[in-house]
């Protein structure tokens, strides 16, 4: 595919859970070789909304397409294809404590290939992709005897450890959890990953620094839509007074009813 066309689609995509509706009538279309960045308030949908694009959850009405292929009707043995060119970065990492650093990068690769790779290939292409995420000589480190973003910087090199590469990453929350310069630090990867990998992203999170800047276009979900959709410097700037509360940081009215009541 060339960048720019949509490698992934949600066409009226609805889903509820029990009384709540999640999402309510979605539509997405994802570009390739760009970084999509989904906002919102805790519990708004964004966590749902990418469980659907890698099929680990179906919409209770209408269709997920990935490169133009509709996926959300395939049985789990047909989806298998798909989920081989997606990486889910997970918000806790998701490292296994018993394996050593580069046990928990070569992990897909051994799924994946169910042992077809070789074992020198792996622990090379393991090598090269913590050296992408800067910790070349941790191999043999185990997960307890790391910061939370080295962790962090070893759940991305797990999520590029694929031969060949994966098509999209999903980021669930990819800074939580961070400081500041940590999370720059993440930030900065996600970018640099994009480049080097030549790799698709969709991000969601609630921090609106990694939002604006890992973006090339920004969504909020807001009651199940989306209420904005942008460039990050035009959503930064929107009116719309969910949009600005949010950016600002402000607590909406409602929020603060049970503090005067």
């Amino acid at each position: 595919m060339e960048v720019g066309d949509p490698i992934i689609e949600l066409r009226r995509v609805s889903k509820a859970f029990g009384r709540q509706r999640v999402l309510d009538d979605i539509d997405l279309k994802v570009e390739c070789g760009k970084s999509t960045v989904i906002v919102g308030r805790s519990g708004t949908g964004k966590s749902v909304l990418l469980k659907h694009i890698v099929g680990l959850l179906r919409p209770d009405k209408g269709e997920v397409y990935f490169e133009g292929r509709r996926i959300d009707n395939l049985s789990e043995r047909a989806l298998t294809p798909m989920r081989q060119q997606i990486s889910f970065v997970f918000q806790l990492n998701a490292l296994f404590d018993s394996m050593s650093v580069a046990e928990n990068v070569a992990f897909p690769m051994m799924e994946q290939r169910s042992g077809a790779v070789s074992k020198r290939k792996t622990r090379a292409l393991s090598s090269h992709c913590l050296e992408l995420v800067g910790l070349a000589g941790f191999e043999n480190k185990r997960p307890a005897e790391l910061s939370g973003g080295e962790k962090k910087r070893v759940a991305l090199a797990r999520a590029i450890a694929m031969d060949p590469a994966p098509k999209v990453i999903l980021y669930d929350e990819p800074t939580a959890g961070l400081d500041p310069q940590r999370a720059d630090v993440i930030n900065k990867l996600i970018r640099h990953l994009q480049r080097e990998v030549n790799v698709t992203g969709v991000v969601v999170t609630h921090d609106m620094r990694t939002a604006t800047e890992v973006g090339d276009r920004l969504l909020m979900l807001w009651g199940g839509r989306f209420i904005a959709d942008g460039a990050p410097e035009d959503v930064m700037g929107a009116k719309e007074k969910h949009v600005r509360r949010f950016v600002e940081g402000s607590a909406e009215p409602e929020d603060l009813k049970t503090l005067t009541a």
